[in-house]
């Protein structure tokens, strides 16, 4: 999962502190969630209670279709993540990355990092008809992103978290935007480290929202250089541990099988948690993107990537406040965008 839509600023939204305690069953969160406290601190217009009163049963509904789903096909947790994550870097938070092909749309899911390997769309679609139902035209397609997002990660066994709500959806996608914004697998730290910061991410986030690879899989196109010419020589990458090298070989050959599969976490692919971290001091990180936190050394990510892989809770913590972080990239509020009615199609 090549992982990663979030804000530059963000104001305070003290009117909306309180708690409530709408849970879903079983799970122990709602509006207010369970998860780590976050703080108060939100974009302008996206506040946790949002739902409410218009439609309070939108969470359960959401986590009874994932829970479905995940059931059927683990894989899909890692799916809806990563879904989320190449929404918010493209025009922000908005549904994008949901909207077909039309005389107006270029699709953004025909981007390079898209292309064949974005997935979950049906899960979106079966969770919109099914709150279309009960609260028509009131939840809107990129606030499902984001609450699938946060429900595939505890539904893997990671955290919970206080999730600000009320994004609308855009009536634009930017194809060009998806192709020059999301973090390529190859990409270097410094590569990394601006185009977070171009999204109002630091450090922290960097790191942590990378340990969203802790989960999913990726396909042999997204790593293959690495195991055969990493820099131009025909050579490997020298920073992969042999052991890993080589079963690596063994999925995929020099050539062909491109579509191949391995998983980001070869240790526990369907759990979320620090192994990620691990793997990667290790020198068992599947993406250049992935082991560049350790060998890149810049600033104080190597410690950071020690301190996850050390303390689990740290990392859960982390991850989310920088889901939060990422959620608010440039959501629309108000009257900007609209609430559609169907998350492929403008209304």
């Amino acid at each position: 999962m090549a992982v990663f839509k979030l804000i530059p600023c963000l104001v305070l939204f003290a009117l909306f502190s309180f708690d409530v305690g709408v849970a879903h069953p079983g799970f122990g969160f709602g509006w207010g969630s369970n998860g780590p406290s976050i703080g108060r601190t939100y974009s302008s217009g996206l506040f946790p209670q949002f739902y409410q009163f218009s439609c309070p049963q939108a969470d359960e509904i959401v986590m009874t279709v994932l829970e479905k789903a995940i059931a059927r096909n683990p894989r899909m947790a890692a799916s809806l993540l990563r879904l989320h994550f190449h929404d918010c870097f493209v025009q922000g938070c908005d549904a994008s990355i949901l909207l077909d092909d039309s005389a107006t749309i270029k699709s953004e899911r025909n981007a390079g990092p898209n292309k064949n390997s974005i997935k979950g769309f049906e899960v979106i679609d079966e969770i919109k008809a099914k709150l279309e139902q009960v609260c028509p035209q009131i939840v809107s397609c990129a606030d499902i992103l984001a609450l699938a997002a946060r429900g595939s990660t505890i539904l893997s066994g990671g955290p919970s978290w206080e999730l600000p709500l009320g994004r609308r959806d855009s009536t634009t996608a930017s194809l060009n935007g998806a192709n020059t914004n999301i973090p390529a697998p190859n990409s270097t730290i410094q590569n990394l480290l601006t185009m977070f910061q171009r999204k109002g991410l630091n450090q922290e986030d960097l790191v942590s929202l990378s340990g969203g690879h802790t989960i999913g899989v990726a396909r042999c196109t997204t790593f293959k250089q690495r195991l055969y010419n990493q820099n131009g020589n025909n050579q490997p990458d020298e920073t992969l541990e042999r052991s890993y090298y080589y079963g690596l070989r063994s999925i995929c050959p020099p050539t062909g099988g491109d579509n191949n599969i391995s998983p980001l976490d070869l240790a526990s692919p369907a759990r979320f948690d620090n192994t990620y971290f691990k793997l990667i001091l290790w020198g068992k990180g599947l993406l250049t993107s992935d082991q560049v936190l350790l060998t890149g050394n810049v600033g104080n990510i190597v410690e950071l990537v020690k301190a996850y892989a050390e303390d689990e809770s740290l990392f859960f913590e982390q991850f989310a406040k920088s889901m939060v972080n990422m959620g608010n990239i440039q959501p629309l509020t108000g009257i900007s965008g609209e609430i559609r009615k169907n998350c492929h199609v403008i209304n």
